[in-house]
């Protein structure tokens, strides 16, 4: 099975979208995390739901968490109120690396490796554009979907028989 064969339609953001929208999508659809992309359309970083957590939580109580235990509920129901007025491009981790993206015609087993390497919840699968008139559109990348580890997982063990039938 080839990387083309297993993506999915998955929800994404760009580095613009409203950080709270972006939260709630990962609150209702129960993602790990969300693609997001640039300016132009193209895969940029994976938002990972644990780092939009990170952004809810003061600073102070990060870095020491048992700060955490002496904030009453009235304060801990607030802290949603730290994503009013972001930008997903906002809660990025400085740190954040490009996402992992696989070739479509990229196999199974290369596209675990490439998960398990990059330790990465999802793998984008693009395609790069072919030069369109003028050579406008050459070294962009087209994104095809998206493979999670989920999924994978699931398509793995279906592959080896390995999952229950009950």
């Amino acid at each position: 099975m080839r990387a083309r064969d297993l993506a999915v339609e998955y929800e994404t953001v760009s580095v613009d979208s409203d950080a709270m929208d972006a939260a709630r999508l990962m609150a209702e659809h129960k993602l790990p995390g969300l693609l997001v992309l640039d300016e132009r359309g193209e895969p940029k970083a994976i938002l990972p739901a644990s780092q939009m957590i990170k952004v809810l939580v003061p600073a102070y109580v990060v870095e020491d968490p048992a700060l955490a235990a002496v904030v009453d509920e009235k304060h801990a129901d607030r802290l949603c109120q730290a994503l009013a007025g972001r930008r997903v491009g906002d809660c990025l981790s400085s740190k954040a690396a490009p996402p992992p993206i696989a070739d479509p015609d990229d196999t199974a087993l290369e596209v675990a490796a490439l998960m398990a390497q990059v330790r990465s919840p999802l793998v984008a699968v693009a395609e790069k554009v072919k030069a369109g008139p003028g050579g406008r559109e050459q070294g962009r990348t087209r994104l095809l979907g998206v493979i999670t580890a989920s999924h994978l997982l699931h398509e793995l063990l279906g592959a080896a028989g390995a999952l229950s039938t009950t």
